[in-house]
């Protein structure tokens, strides 16, 4: 699982069939502090978070494919599957 922050929203006014409805977004991954790490991807929304949320991305086909879409073999690399209200370090 990633932690990432969510930096934009994606228009495909064309998709798979299996993913009309959905939204894409563009995600940055974050460390626990909120400081940028590695390069931002594409992940599929399935929770309706927005830009500026903070999230858990799951980046691994299968798994993305079965949280985002509840159907397994779908073309998902990444899907949103948690929106984050706040981390406790203690």
């Amino acid at each position: 699982m990633i932690l990432a922050r969510v930096i934009g929203n994606v228009i495909a006014t064309q998709k798979e069939k299996g993913l009309v409805g959905s939204k894409i977004m563009l995600v940055q991954p974050v460390g626990l502090e909120g400081e940028q790490q590695g390069s931002s991807f594409l992940a599929l929304d399935a929770l309706d978070a927005g830009v500026g949320d903070l999230v858990v991305v799951v980046q691994e086909g299968w798994s993305a494919s079965t949280a985002a879409t509840s159907v397994e073999g779908r073309a998902i690399d990444a899907a949103i599957v948690a929106v984050v209200d706040t981390i406790d370090l203690d």
